[in-house]
């Protein structure tokens, strides 16, 4: 009897710890990388990929298109720079369809956003990410390389504004870090990314603004402000909601696992 009311008392008590264990919600929200992507962690994340089709996307240019929805992204040494999608529907998408492939961006609009989302570039390709489809987070085959200054040729750059001043373009900001992986290699983006703030009136009263950048886990930019849109940007106003725009006309890409949520205060 006793020993059938000391087994009673263990799971009991078992039960509890795996009871508050499982209600236990971690603390994720302070800018920092935590192991798994974000949306596995806590809830309230949003994905823009249904695993089967483009639908919630759009082209820049409906002429060019040239994206598709697949189960598979095959890359190989012999042949770096190209990118083959499996012919199955998946939960990835890629430009790779052999010509020049239009910008893709989302039919829905966003303004102070959170962003997670994995990428993955062959050799010498180039792409990028643009909130609000103005803003962009360079994309780039930059593992290794000697860029020779070109600091926006580094993975995880702030690129130039799209305006020139005196002949020459400006305004482009280096990661911090050097975070990227070679090429053929899935690699995660991480934003926390406030949007332009607008009077009744609609002047614009304070810029877009890169909070805090993650590549790879790795912190690359903090506290960047855009006064302008950046180079290769949609033919679009400033404004309080837009479009989030992956870059497809430069050369090939994949992109997975897009996820997006309303920012929120990071905690200290």
């Amino acid at each position: 009897m006793k020993q059938f009311l000391i087994l009673i008392v263990l799971t009991v008590n078992i039960l509890m710890l795996s009871t508050t264990l499982g209600a236990e919600r971690l603390s994720v929200n302070d800018g920092n990388h935590h192991g798994d992507p974000p949306y596995l962690l806590e809830d309230g994340w949003k994905p823009l990929l249904n695993g089967k089709n483009l639908d919630g996307w759009q082209y820049k240019f409906d002429a060019n298109a040239g994206w598709i929805a697949a189960k598979g992204i095959f890359w190989n040494e012999l042949n770096p720079g190209q990118l083959k999608p499996m012919p199955e529907p998946g939960d990835r998408i890629v430009n790779s369809l052999g010509k020049p492939s239009s910008d893709i961006l989302t039919k829905e609009k966003f303004g102070n956003v959170e962003l997670y989302l994995e990428f993955l570039i062959p050799a010498n390709s180039n792409s990028g990410v643009y909130l609000q489809g103005l803003y962009e987070i360079q994309l780039w085959d930059s593992f290794g390389k000697d860029l020779n200054g070109h600091i926006t040729n580094m993975c995880g750059a702030v690129y130039h504004y799209a305006k020139q001043v005196n002949n020459e373009y400006v305004g482009g900001v280096a990661p911090t870090v050097r975070a990227e992986r070679p090429a053929g290699q899935w690699q995660s983006l991480h934003i926390w990314f406030e949007a332009p703030r607008f009077s009744a009136e609609g002047k614009k009263i304070s810029n877009a603004k890169f909070i805090r950048v993650l590549l790879n886990g790795v912190l690359i930019q903090e506290n960047i402000e855009r006064e302008a849109p950046t180079r290769a940007c949609m033919d679009i106003p400033e404004a309080a909601t837009n479009p989030l725009m992956l870059q497809g006309d430069h050369g090939s890409v994949a992109f997975r696992n897009i996820y997006i949520r309303p920012l929120r205060e990071l905690q200290k």
